[in-house]
């Protein structure tokens, strides 16, 4: 980003980027970004430079397209915000780490309300208060559709936890709620906006950030969090640590609203749990008798037949619902 300027107006109402331009804004959205202890150049110059006291650096890059992840419509752009923050935070979340900078990067038509611009820096900035993580630079340009591109930057204290650790007799486990942003999401597919607590989940995740930390603190094997579906994320896990992963269906809690989604759609609310996304739970496995407090076991790991790939069952057996979500 270049320098804020500190005689630039606050834009209009009403304004639009192409009113406002390219440095305005962008003087407008730095204000919104305080800069944390560890941040020695943070926006204004060609990078930031970040002090990094010890331990491993981990980096994640993500991406959010109008139209194929977010509609204006179903979405305030706070809560869009909130949710491009949401995503990147998780990834570092899974590695065990805990996120301290982020740079965003930040495509839109012209015609944009500048506002809708400003409230999405307000909406993220708030989520990456969360945990103490500073937005330290970015880009803007002009594009036919809203792109946000985000870089997340964390650090892992101890060894970074991966997929490829699990091994037979882990205990495989998650933590935060899961499938309540795929029922949010359902509904809104539907033209409907509850039940509201669904999509405020998927407007908001609650992704449980201390809880990455934890685990890898407790000895987890491997760890992911789930973005695009459970079933879909524990395959990750199976396949790069070459175990079977049992899923037992009956471990998961099936709260009212997706019991009410389940009912109104007729289909099976389950299917939401083991295939939804957008939560940014963690999933992960870990030897017997070693669960941190707010995980709940939800299945196993077992050896893989010789010759065989990783693969996940749910009860012992194929599953042939949904997975999760391919982009292609």
């Amino acid at each position: 980003m270049a320098p804020p300027s500190s005689t630039s107006p606050s834009p209009q109402p009403g304004a639009t980027l192409s009113d406002v331009g390219e440095f305005g804004l962008i003087a407008e959205l730095v204000a919104h970004f305080p800069q944390g202890e560890h941040v020695l150049v943070g926006p204004g110059d060609d990078a930031a430079v970040l002090r990094i006291k010890g331990g491993h650096v981990v980096v994640s890059t993500d991406l959010m397209v109008e139209g194929r992840h977010f509609r204006r419509d179903w979405a305030s752009a706070e809560d869009v915000g909130h949710r491009a923050a949401a995503q990147n935070l998780s990834d570092i979340n899974a590695m065990g780490g805990r996120a301290h900078s982020l740079t965003v990067g930040l495509a839109a038509p012209a015609d944009l309300p500048a506002a809708w611009a400003l409230d999405f820096a307000r909406g993220f900035a708030a989520e990456c208060a969360l945990v103490g993580a500073s937005v330290v630079g970015g880009d803007l340009t002009r594009a036919s559709e809203i792109v946000i591109a985000v870089t997340v930057v964390g650090a892992c204290t101890q060894a970074p936890v991966l997929r490829s650790g699990a091994a037979p007799g882990d205990v495989l486990a998650l933590c935060g709620r899961q499938g309540w942003a795929a029922g949010g999401l359902a509904v809104l597919g539907r033209g409907f906006r509850s039940p509201r607590a669904l999509v405020e989940a998927y407007r908001r995740p609650e992704p449980p950030y201390d809880a990455g930390r934890a685990a890898a603190e407790a000895g987890a094997t491997a760890m992911i969090d789930v973005s695009d579906g459970l079933l879909a994320e524990a395959g990750h896990l199976a396949a790069d640590s070459g175990v079977v992963i049992d899923v037992r269906s009956a471990a998961f809690d099936l709260p009212e609203p997706l019991r009410a989604v389940g009912a109104a759609l007729g289909s099976d609310p389950l299917a939401l749990v083991l295939g939804g996304g957008d939560d940014h739970a963690l999933l992960a496995t870990f030897p017997p008798g070693s669960l941190p407090e707010g995980w709940t076991a939800v299945g196993e790991v077992r050896a893989a037949a010789a010759g065989e790939p990783g693969s996940v069952t749910v009860d012992g057996a194929t599953y042939d619902g949904v997975t999760g979500w391919t982009h292609f």
